[in-house]
């Protein structure tokens, strides 16, 4: 396992972890990690976005309505049908 070293901890902070420690039957050591622990775990998702950046633009920029985004996903569907169809063909006029 590797080691964490935390510098410049103030006296105040480490004497309450040290009287958590004590009052939960634990090592100094033990009851900071418990801590760390329980940070990370209260605190999900905050290392990575929810949704992507594109997402977020276009919930700033342009915000659409149900309606709205059923008509965008209809036309690209078409778009997406209308590019299978043309897959593998050879473009014409293209020397």
């Amino acid at each position: 396992m590797g080691d964490l070293l935390i510098r410049n901890i103030s006296d105040a902070m480490k004497r309450d972890i040290a009287l958590r420690a004590e009052k939960n039957g634990n090592s100094l050591s033990d009851e900071a990690k418990n801590l760390l622990q329980k940070a990370m775990v209260s605190t999900p998702g905050t290392d990575a976005p929810a949704r992507s950046a594109l997402d977020g633009f276009r919930e700033i920029f342009s915000p659409l309505t149900d309606d709205e985004r059923e008509e965008f996903a209809k036309i690209m569907d078409d778009i997406e049908a209308e590019r299978k169809k043309d897959f593998g063909r050879p473009l014409e006029g293209f020397d």
